[in-house]
């Protein structure tokens, strides 16, 4: 490593402690605001796109495997980028890089032959990353202004080997892919500004970026490049950024917000007099049904059959509501039966006489039902019952049609179903002309 290099090294290392003083000083004095953002806003509500120029040292090797050179030297390389931060852990970024690659005379493969050792101009190594962030999303303190990230993509490199240990015609100006993987450290050094240290591993799918080539092996080149470099966040500088947002902290300022909480208190003290008002609706002293607040009755008695306006309904007795509406009578059946009585063929023979001598006469019998069961079952059992009424009158020799039917099962009491003596009533056939 010349002079020259050991410059670099410590320039680099000098900016590096620099910003993390930076990040260390404000994330010990950083202190709650009042909250720009929301959860589940979405990423509109935050600085997504960003750029970033870095400098550093490229070297032939990478830490782990193999190289055609034992000895090799670093130089200085440069590059750029552009990211769109996608969540918080998550971002795609489109960067290159470029510089010389250098190695000395000191050859490892194959033995004993003579080099003038080598030097590639990496012209550009350009690639898409997946970045995947980490520490920015934490439980132990609000704001996080320093942290990690590993990378990883595919990307095409154009090189030229300008001199090298075993000439090979066509092998300048080369252009191959390559696989990067890094990984490095973010320090905020304000909203806008961001130190980048990192690192990466650069795979190249070809064997003559040294100019020397490993005899058929399936062995590949490879290099280096750390690096250090600054990002700067785009967009509306009101905008926190993405990548340094803690959702956490979004979350508690959301939950704590002043304007939130007397929203909630406010809800409360409303939902408490919607309870109030709902019990006061809600009373009903006589227990007929109707709010004590709209009844105009207030003293029904116990079962009674009310209206509305929690007034007794009277219903006509059964004789009146004969005469009025039914010349012939209701024809009563038992408890949950259609059977026709034997005490109401007298009043089904008149009406059977009265339809012969009339035949244009004709007439509807309505089923109903008092209140026990369901109410489908007793709709089809007052179907029934109009039915055998109509069977009767059938037999005595009347048109089936000129007899209309009707079931209307217990919606049309005449008397309260709370007694037996109103059900009874109920169980009838009415004969309307």
């Amino acid at each position: 490593m010349n002079y020259s290099t050991l410059k670099k090294v410590f320039a680099v290392s000098a900016l590096a402690l620099a910003g993390v003083s930076t990040a260390s000083a404000q994330d010990a004095t950083a202190t709650t605001s009042a909250p720009t953002t929301t959860v589940f806003g979405g990423s509109s509500q935050y600085r997504t796109w960003s750029i970033g120029v870095n400098g550093g040292v490229l070297a032939p090797i990478i830490p782990f495997g193999s190289n055609d050179y034992n000895e090799w030297e670093m130089d200085f390389g440069y590059g750029a980028f552009i990211k769109k931060q996608f969540t918080h852990g998550f971002a795609a970024k489109l960067d290159f890089h470029r510089g010389k690659l250098n190695g000395d005379a000191d050859v490892s493969n194959p033995p004993g032959a003579a080099s003038t050792g080598f030097q590639t101009e990496l012209h550009y190594a350009i690639a898409l990353k997946g970045v995947a962030s980490f520490g920015n999303v934490s439980f132990l303190s609000r704001t996080k202004n320093v942290n990690f990230y590993g990378e990883a993509g595919a990307g095409i490199a154009s090189y030229d080997v300008k001199s090298q240990r075993i000439p090979v015609a066509g092998n300048d100006g080369e252009d191959a892919l390559f696989i990067p993987v890094g990984v490095g450290a973010n320090f905020k050094l304000s909203n806008v500004i961001t130190l980048n240290l990192g690192y990466t591993a650069n795979f190249l799918d070809n064997d003559d970026l040294d100019g020397a080539f490993d005899n058929g092996s399936s062995n590949k080149d490879r290099w280096s490049y750390g690096y250090a470099g600054l990002e700067f966040a785009l967009g509306n500088k009101a905008k926190p950024s993405l990548l340094y947002t803690n959702p956490i902290a979004v979350m508690y300022d959301e939950l704590k917000d002043p304007t939130l909480r007397q929203e909630v208190e406010a809800l409360k003290t409303r939902v408490s007099t919607l309870e109030n008002t709902v019990n006061q609706l809600s009373a009903d002293a006589d227990g007929d049904g109707v709010s004590d607040k709209f009844d105009k009755e207030p003293n029904s008695a116990a079962g009674a059959v009310v209206d509305g306006s929690g007034r007794t309904i009277k219903f006509p007795n059964a004789d009146s509501l004969a005469s009025a509406a039914n010349p012939y009578g209701n024809i009563q059946f038992e408890f949950d039966s259609s059977v026709l009585k034997t005490s109401s063929y007298p009043a089904l023979d008149k009406v059977a006489s009265d339809l012969r001598a009339n035949s244009a006469a004709k007439i509807g019998l309505d089923g109903h039902a008092s209140a026990e069961g369901t109410e489908s079952y007793n709709v089809n059992l007052s179907r029934d019952r109009a039915n055998s009424v109509k069977t009767y009158l059938v037999n005595s020799g009347v048109d089936a049609n000129r007899i209309s039917v009707k079931a209307y099962g217990e919606s049309r009491p005449i008397a309260s179903n709370a007694t037996e003596e109103g059900r009874v009533q109920n169980r009838r056939v009415e004969i309307k002309r």
